[in-house]
């Protein structure tokens, strides 16, 4: 069976995942394997997120909820980075050496031999202006869950984005009074991810 990439550094705590994203930076900058990223997760993209992040880290722990949140939304930002990195090592790697020299880990064989299940039970609700939360039923042996969002009933969809929390998945920086289309998929398995859930619209307040 091939190898994949593991996805489970999106449950890392959060000094954790800083350590990641520096090692996945230090490892995949100058690599003569891994020389065409995607455009939108390059290596200074890469640099920006995690400097941002442990500085959010630093201000979250002697500030307030307002930080707090900025050290979130910065999570997720580097979250969504290493996640369209982890699917670039995992076409690009042609061995378990150099998905390794990328700094992101293998998927241990034994959880990729089961395809993932179709996410269910998906619940979206309001946050703060501009800001809907998804939240489904945990998917079993997945690391990190997709969301997706349209506001023209799924013709086009917004940039994804990805979390480890079943319960939190945020889109944010949408426009309130419109009305969104949304789905989450689980990724990992044999497949690589789970097919979409059933859409559920909800207007953005």
């Amino acid at each position: 069976m091939a190898i994949r990439v593991s996805y489970k550094f999106a449950k890392l705590p959060d000094k954790d995942l800083d350590d990641f994203g520096d090692k996945v930076e230090e490892n995949m900058t100058g690599s003569t394997v891994f020389t065409s990223p995607p455009s939108d997760a390059t290596m200074p993209m890469l640099h920006a997120a995690n400097e941002d992040f442990n500085k959010k880290i630093g201000e979250a722990a002697m500030g307030g909820p307002v930080d707090t949140a900025a050290k979130n939304a910065s999570r997720q930002t580097l979250l969504g980075i290493l996640r369209k990195l982890a699917g670039y090592v995992q076409i690009t790697a042609k061995n378990l050496e150099e998905l390794l020299g990328s700094g992101f880990e293998a998927m241990s064989q034994n959880r990729a031999q089961s395809p993932l299940e179709q996410p269910t039970g998906l619940v979206i609700t309001n946050g703060t202006t501009g800001h809907l939360i998804g939240a489904i039923s945990p998917v079993k042996n997945t690391s990190i869950y997709e969301g997706r969002a349209s506001k023209d009933g799924g013709v086009t969809w917004l940039p994804s984005v990805f979390t480890g929390d079943s319960q939190h998945i945020i889109f944010d920086g949408l426009t309130p009074g419109t009305t969104y289309t949304i789905q989450v998929r689980a990724l990992g398995g044999s497949t690589g991810q789970s097919d979409w859930s059933d859409p559920v619209s909800h207007m953005c307040m």
